[in-house]
């Protein structure tokens, strides 16, 4: 697989197959994706990968505060501005429209939507889970090189024909993560990856992309076309 079918196939899949991914596959991911770019070579990713009993203990813990009610613990970074633009405001709406759409989850059935959400706290089935932390004392550009290195670990997973999912949510139960893996006191949960085979009968959209003019402004003699891409 070359990177550009890498990137045009990855997308943000939530529904797994219990398939064990191989451990020599992940060393081998994990181990490439560390030539990620980072400012100054700091490398300042810090995960943790989960598999067998420890994932299921986590699943578990979380589980139970999901099914109680429990909201979370404090937020240790706002995961959107607390004001958006309209233009970012109507692409996080479609998306997330487009997502309960083809699950045939109304607008208003908010049971349904939030069983769709929990299981983000169960990897979507997923058999494998890395947590990314990086140091509280970072800043801005340090964040961009954990989205950096996320980003290339994604990808290598796609050529070893697996699929993963990005997930914010993680972060909202960082307390029962710290639990079961014991991080350093100075490292923040940021996300964490689901990463398995990837369900063929699970449904999920392939979000649309804003145009490239959206995004891209071309100066010089470089012309370009208004596509919409459409991967998720």
């Amino acid at each position: 697989m070359d990177v550009y079918q890498a990137v045009a196939t990855r997308r943000a899949v939530r529904g797994f197959t219990d398939r064990p991914v191989p451990p020599e596959t992940l060393e081998r991911v994990l181990s490439a994706a560390a030539r990620s770019p980072s400012g100054g070579n700091l490398q300042p990713w810090r995960c943790y990968l989960l598999t067998g009993a420890p994932l299921a203990e986590l699943k578990k813990r979380t589980g139970e505060r999901v099914a109680a009610g429990d909201p979370g613990d404090e937020p240790e970074y706002p995961m959107y501005p607390d004001r958006l633009d309209p233009a970012y405001r109507e692409r996080r709406s479609a998306a997330a429209a487009q997502r309960f759409d083809a699950l045939g989850i109304e607008r208003g059935d908010a049971r349904a939507r939030a069983r769709e959400i929990a299981r983000n706290w169960d990897c979507f089935g997923a058999p494998a889970l890395l947590l990314c932390y990086i140091e509280r004392g970072m800043g801005s550009a340090q964040w961009a090189d954990l989205g950096m290195y996320l980003q290339t670990v994604m990808l290598l997973l796609r050529a070893e024909d697996l699929h993963s999912c990005p997930q914010m949510a993680w972060s909202v139960y960082h307390r029962t993560a710290a639990e079961v893996v014991g991080p350093p006191e100075g490292l923040l949960l940021f996300a964490g990856l689901s990463i398995g085979h990837r369900d063929p009968s699970a449904q999920g959209p392939r979000t649309a992309r804003a145009p490239l003019s959206q995004t891209v402004t071309f100066l010089g003699d470089a012309t370009t076309t208004t596509t919409t891409a459409t991967t998720g």
